[in-house]
């Protein structure tokens, strides 16, 4: 495949106008090493800058028609569709994500700007008639008016795919926006910029800073003139922004720490390449990831084979290579992080099946079986490519174990007995539950977040515009 490499700093994007800062951020190139691009880095007044300009378009966004953000989201869904090669090779190079999902993540992210497209037709309030005593004859229209401005808080792992799903809901309902993304992987929304900056919307309604959170993460969750905050990231930065911002509408997907239960009943051989699928894909650095699978001691051992040999095809490589499946995770501090884990999981009697070594930034796919419940790697997200296998006895046990922690995002159940299922799944405490598949969030049709520490609200297009507004009572 032919590739080729940026040739210059990205820029950020504030009221309108690209524009250079004093410091940058390097970007590592995680499919070669070295560094192959740089972005500016905002300083604290640029942020305010950028938070001054959102500020004074929320008036011009107010008055924008449905047709006209209609027009926006079909323009930018185009410009990403015409960038698909370059954004698929920043993203592997930023990521460290294999080609094959690099690519089907430019798709999703488009996708998701012509979902909006749908879903902000639809915004079309209601009438209310008065039905209490007192209020006979009163009539009320109900309208969805923008909430406001909109700050946009996007991970590393997703990169452009997640940044959609908040910025097409956003600028659906009439919103300007603040985007920051991860300072790890922040080309891939620059030119995510460039495509919005083609749509041509009034100045001000868009703005792109990069920069790291220590410098500029507070001054933007602080302020004022943030109506409502967007984020996806861990629960300890979660926790941070919350307290850091005023009276606003959170909007946050955090950290998980996914259960897959399989019953004695299940169909072995599906729950054995769906929990592979949901340990290794993208080596586990996902929210929605298959972090434990908790296997009834009659299937346990044989469940533990089965997903030894099926970790035979998980291939590691060449991140353009279309067969790889995998590759390094995002930095060293998250490799020593897994490391830990799986080190106190086998300290505390797990047995190592496979893998646990690591070289630098690449953690092998590793296998852990008869983990004890008091594994720390049971209860804390990993973010990494270790399926974890743990057994218990009843149905009860199963589920105590799943609700064990402070993380509440995904959960799986696999069985074929109906009624098991929903019994379970009505008592684990997430936001939601596979029933005999991993979890998977889509393209943002069902709503999707978490309970306890894994977020505030529901992310999805139409669920997402419902955050992102307010509604205005006209009586009548």
């Amino acid at each position: 495949m032919a590739t080729t490499r940026l040739q210059h700093d990205a820029e950020l994007y504030i009221d309108g106008e690209w524009v250079g800062s004093d410091g940058h951020l390097e970007v590592t190139d995680l499919a070669d090493g070295g560094v192959f691009a740089r972005v500016a880095a905002a300083s604290p007044e640029q942020a305010e800058r950028a938070l001054a300009a959102a500020d004074g378009a929320k008036r011009p966004m107010r008055e924008t028609t449905i047709v006209e953000r209609v027009e926006w989201l079909e323009t930018i869904a185009d410009e990403i569709e015409a960038r698909k090669d370059t954004l698929a090779e920043v993203i592997v190079r930023e990521a460290g994500k294999p080609i094959s999902s690099a690519r089907g993540e430019v798709d999703s992210a488009a996708e998701r700007f012509r979902r909006a497209v749908e879903e902000a037709r639809d915004q079309q309030g209601e009438f209310v008639e008065g039905t209490t005593e007192g209020h006979e004859g009163w009539r009320a229209i109900v309208t969805p008016e923008p909430i406001g401005t909109v700050l946009c808080i996007t991970p590393y792992n997703y990169p452009l795919s997640t940044t959609a799903l908040q910025l097409a809901p956003a600028l659906a309902a009439g919103n300007s926006v603040v985007l920051k993304p991860a300072s790890k992987t922040p080309i891939s929304a620059a030119i995510l910029a460039e495509c919005i900056e083609a749509a041509d919307l009034p100045d001000g309604a868009f703005n792109f800073v990069a920069g790291r959170g220590s410098e500029i993460g507070d001054v933007l969750a602080g302020d004022d003139r943030v109506n409502a905050i967007a984020m996806t990231g861990s629960s300890g930065a979660g926790k941070h922004v919350a307290r850091e911002s005023g009276i606003v509408n959170l909007h946050m997907e955090l950290g998980g720490n996914a259960p897959a239960i399989v019953f004695p009943d299940a169909d072995l051989s599906a729950a054995v390449s769906s929990c592979a699928k949901g340990s290794f894909k993208y080596a586990g650095q996902r929210c929605s990831a298959v972090s434990r699978v908790l296997a009834h001691e009659s299937v346990h051992d044989e469940l533990v084979d089965r997903l030894d040999a099926e970790m035979d095809d998980w291939v590691a490589g060449d991140l353009f290579e279309e067969e790889t499946m995998f590759g390094p995770l995002i930095s060293e501090g998250q490799a020593d992080w897994v490391e830990e884990l799986v080190e106190d999981a086998v300290a505390k009697g797990a047995d190592l099946v496979r893998g646990g070594e690591r070289d630098g930034q690449f953690f092998e796919p590793t296998l852990l079986a008869n983990v004890p419940h008091d594994a720390r790697i049971v209860h804390e997200e990993q973010f990494g490519p270790v399926a974890v296998v743990t057994s218990f006895a009843e149905e009860p046990e199963a589920v105590e174990i799943a609700n064990g922690g402070d993380l509440g995002l995904d959960a799986a159940v696999f069985t074929s007995d109906y009624d098991r299922a929903m019994r379970v799944a009505d008592a684990i405490e997430v936001g939601a539950v596979r029933i005999n598949g991993a979890p998977s969030h889509g393209l943002g049709d069902i709503p999707f977040g978490g309970v306890k520490d894994s977020g505030i609200g529901r992310e999805g297009i139409g669920y997402s515009i419902e955050e992102f507004t307010t509604t205005k009572s006209i009586v009548l």
